[in-house]
């Protein structure tokens, strides 16, 4: 199966508290802080909801 590795690339102080709660979610915590998450359809979803905060990237297993 296709992991997804996630970059926190922006801040998400002073974001609505819904993206906040997503970053935190997803076990992002400082800037460039990156973690390993599995591809499925509940992390793209959130993913999609803080696209502007992150970069990902697919790692192939």
């Amino acid at each position: 199966m296709a992991q997804l590795k996630i970059t926190l690339k922006r801040s998400a102080a002073h974001r609505i508290p819904e993206q906040r709660k997503v970053v935190k979610a997803l076990g992002l915590g400082r800037v460039n802080s990156s973690v390993v998450r599995p591809d499925n359809a509940a992390v793209r979803g959130a993913i999609t909801k803080i696209a502007h905060l992150v970069s990902v990237e697919a790692i192939e297993d």
